[in-house]
């Protein structure tokens, strides 16, 4: 004999044990962040991972790829066709690090720098229009315990 069967009314769909899971409940708030995310952004052109590298880069000038990719939590290969994408826009130059030739770091340009005040103000407004139906102390709620998953995923 096995566990009994969990028996589930049609009628009483949103009720489901599925619906209670936190992971799903992340995924479908995501899709909505997403979608309204692109849609306030699509002038830019700017996808969330290539906004997010800008970020980092105009906030932290003179990162190096490799801390970038750690930063965004993808492999360094992966950063690669990012940093790229910014440095055609005209948005970041790559530097020699002194004393090892094989490590660049990242320096923004005047227009990166331009295209991020812009990017920034456009994911602002678009978050406190999505979210205007919590309080300011919600908000925080939220940004502190997505904070803490998070951290489950960082390394040392």
């Amino acid at each position: 004999m096995g566990k009994p069967k969990l028996q589930i009314d049609p009628m009483q769909a949103d009720d489901t044990a599925f619906e209670s899971l936190v992971g799903y409940n992340l995924k479908r708030a995501y899709l909505i962040v997403q979608a309204d995310y692109r849609r306030a952004m699509e002038s830019t052109g700017l996808s969330p991972r290539v906004f997010a590298a800008l970020s980092f880069v105009v906030t932290l000038p003179g990162l190096t790829q490799s801390d970038l990719a750690r930063r965004l939590g993808i492999e360094r290969s992966g950063l690669v066709a990012i940093v790229d994408e910014l440095e055609q826009r005209g948005y970041l130059n790559r530097t020699a690090v002194p004393g090892d030739r094989r490590v660049q770091a990242l320096e923004p340009t005047d227009a990166g720098e331009d295209a991020y005040g812009d990017a920034i103000t456009r994911a602002q407004d678009h978050e406190e229009d999505l979210l205007s139906m919590m309080s300011s102390t919600e908000k925080q709620t939220l940004l502190r315990l997505l904070g803490r998953i998070r951290s489950l995923g960082e390394t040392e």
